[in-house]
């Protein structure tokens, strides 16, 4: 049998879906509080997104704790579970490579509150104003 030539397309495609199965098992850990790590179990945590590595051997992970408190607290607290995390979806996701995960605070919210601030100002709305 020959092998199907992989485009860019179906790549993405497939980095996508196992970006999104990383993020669920990392959500229900989180969800389950099977982390045992006090400031995890004290916060409500949203992983928003996962972007994996062309070759799947890496993924960055972006959480918001719930309402934005004590994220330098909740990051370094991950970062302490890497390790766990990793041995977790290596385990559920049956991947030829273990993913090395990281994770980073998701600045995607501060960043559209700053584009809606923005656009709420006199002067912009002045300018994009209806006829």
């Amino acid at each position: 049998m020959s092998r199907q030539n992989a485009t860019p397309e179906t790549r993405s495609v497939r980095l996508l879906k196992v970006g999104e199965q990383v993020r669920h098992v990392i959500s229900e850990l989180l969800t389950r509080q099977m982390v045992h790590d006090e400031v995890l179990t004290a916060h409500s945590v949203s992983v928003t997104e996962v972007r994996m590595s062309p070759d799947l051997r890496h993924a960055t992970v972006f959480v918001k704790p719930l309402l934005g408190t004590d994220e330098d607290l909740v990051i370094k607290a991950l970062r302490t579970n890497t390790a766990f995390f990793q041995k977790e979806v290596a385990g559920k996701l049956r991947l030829k490579y273990a993913a090395r995960i990281k994770f980073l605070p998701d600045e995607s919210f501060d960043e559209a509150s700053r584009i809606d601030a923005l656009l709420d100002d006199p002067r912009v709305r002045r300018d994009i104003g209806e006829d």
